[in-house]
């Protein structure tokens, strides 16, 4: 009988590899084999270590996981492949499309031909697979609202921190700060054009008219409220899990009348829901996509039989790594 591999969160710490018996596609289903899955690291970390919220499903927004609640479990969502089975009544030109799916880290899966997105001719397979960091990159913008000539100071320089940099480059602000603790990702953000990259521990500019809290970390919240001017705005693109949040709202945050936003890719604000859907924003996704090409922060590409040395190293060095793939063969 034929196998598939599949990445399970045993505990926390504790990952492993599991062989499973081949899904066969039914109905409406495509047996899809995956090529590549992106490993996000600040979502993904909060499982390896532990610290996502036991009463809440591992993620209610998508079908592959919603079910999950506890150890051991699947998890990863952003996987892209090849469609190498059809179930019944499907058109036989669905084989061999290119699709992406929010999918855990497997080497097969299936799923229904609605919950496929087709890759377009013109993005590679490396590219596509970082969709959802540009999906939630272009509604952080979107939430943000950045206005012309404003000063604009970005904490966290991860992928979707990344893409976010790339995004606010291409408007007439005044100026454009990056804060993050690792050289890697301060480089790679300079790189795009920034006007500049600093350690956490030593940015000294303030009176910001917009700041993006993308790190994960829960002090660079506070920190984000310290940096804006009167009236400045925190937009919170960060989800910290379990761990605790102390925020400062004594002072300056009362009397400047400062204002913080949560931002979450799961739903559009209801201020655009009426003109913007998720076509609307899939289209810019792609354009974007093409654009960036993501893949070029790819620093590890490895098999699945890694994943608990990878998991190992983005938890105690992720000074080493920007962004780790899984390449099925």
């Amino acid at each position: 009988m034929k196998k598939c591999q599949a990445l399970f969160f045993e505990a926390p710490y504790q990952v492993s590899i599991h062989n499973e018996s081949m899904p066969v596609p039914t109905g409406g289903q495509v047996l899809v084999k995956t090529t590549f899955s992106a490993i996000s690291a600040g979502t993904e970390l909060l499982f390896y270590r532990g610290q996502f919220p036991l009463e809440m499903e591992v993620d209610a927004s998508i079908d592959a996981l919603e079910e999950q609640k506890d150890y051991p479990l699947k998890y990863g969502y952003m996987a892209v492949g090849v469609i190498e089975e059809i179930g019944k009544n499907l058109s036989e030109q669905l084989l061999e499309k290119r699709v992406f799916s929010f999918q855990p880290h497997q080497s097969h899966f299936v799923a229904k031909e609605s919950d496929l997105i087709f890759i377009p001719d013109n993005i590679a397979d490396e590219d596509a697979v970082f969709l959802p960091n540009m999906e939630t990159a272009v509604n952080l913008v979107m939430d943000a609202k950045p206005l012309l000539g404003e000063r604009v100071i970005i904490f966290g320089q991860g992928i979707v921190g990344l893409l976010v940099s790339a995004f606010l480059r291409q408007f007439p602000l005044e100026e454009l700060v990056v804060v993050d603790p690792l050289l890697m990702r301060r480089e790679a953000a300079l790189a795009l054009g920034v006007d500049a990259a600093f350690d956490p521990k030593e940015i000294t500019l303030s009176n910001f008219d917009l700041a993006l809290e993308l790190s994960g970390v829960p002090e660079a919240l506070n920190m984000a409220i310290k940096k804006v001017g009167f009236s400045g705005r925190v937009v919170v693109g960060s989800w910290y899990g379990q761990k605790p949040v102390s925020l400062d709202l004594g002072g300056r945050f009362h009397r400047d009348r400062i204002e913080i936003i949560s931002s979450q890719v799961s739903t559009i604000a209801p201020e655009l829901s009426a003109r913007w859907d998720k076509s609307r924003r899939f289209a810019w996704v792609w354009k974007m996509l093409g654009t960036v090409k993501p893949s070029q922060w790819i620093s590890s590409r490895i098999p699945l039989e890694e994943a608990e040395q990878v998991f190992a190293t983005l938890d105690t060095n992720p000074q080493d790594v920007l962004q780790v793939v899984f390449e099925y063969i």
